[in-house]
């Protein structure tokens, strides 16, 4: 178990203050930043994974719930051709909130879009919210993924940029507290998981690619 770097500014803010409060006040006073503090270092947890990659699947790019599988006629981003299937992923302010590469590829888009920051559950939120895209390629096929801020949520980290090769479960970003994530799929690729299905970053496979 890991705790990324980001979570570190969250954990020291909160211990500081119950050691503060503690001292100037009471021991109980301290014992709310001390529980916020304990719950920023499970927040911002990285948990150690064993990546099985497979070149003819598609992996969760985020621990979570499915709430819907979407046939669309295009890609909105263009960048996925022609027919295509999106996975939406909502993740909890009590889920692993770091993201992984659902194939082997390199990004070829990368978009980001400071919006709003309503619901994560609303239809509304991919085009509205702050959320961040990139396309990845490979030789085989491209996909999309979309990290959408939440109503909580109000940062979304990248750790990659335009054209950096990613391996199957690399990780690549974060979004404080909660959120969700799109996935866009060719339609020729048969979608392994459904709606209320939980999924495990790097672990889950919720595409198969068709020979």
């Amino acid at each position: 178990m890991h705790i990324v770097k980001e979570g570190y500014p969250f954990i020291a803010s909160g211990l500081a203050l119950a050691v503060l409060l503690g001292a100037a006040v009471s021991v109980y006073a301290g014992i709310v930043p001390l529980i916020l503090a304990l719950y920023f270092t499970y927040f911002f947890r990285n948990p150690t994974r064993h990546i099985e990659k497979n070149a003819a699947v598609i992996l969760s790019p985020a621990d979570g719930t499915v709430v819907d599988v979407v046939n669309l006629e295009h890609d909105e981003d263009a960048f996925v051709p022609g027919q295509c299937n999106k996975v939406i992923i909502f993740m909890s302010v009590f889920n692993v909130h770091v993201n992984r590469s659902p194939i082997d590829g390199a990004i070829k888009l990368q978009k980001y879009f400071c919006g709003r920051f309503r619901p994560a559950y609303k239809d509304e939120v991919g085009f509205e919210n702050e959320h961040h895209l990139i396309g990845i390629e490979n030789s085989r096929l491209r996909i999309t993924v979309k990290q959408i801020a939440g109503i909580l949520a109000r940062r979304i980290v990248s750790w990659v940029t335009l054209d950096d090769e990613l391996k199957q479960g690399d990780l690549y970003g974060m979004i404080r507290f909660g959120s969700c994530l799109e996935i866009v799929m060719p339609a020729d690729v048969e979608v392994a998981v459904t709606k209320g299905e939980k999924v495990t970053g790097g672990l889950t496979v919720i595409g198969r690619i068709k020979d």
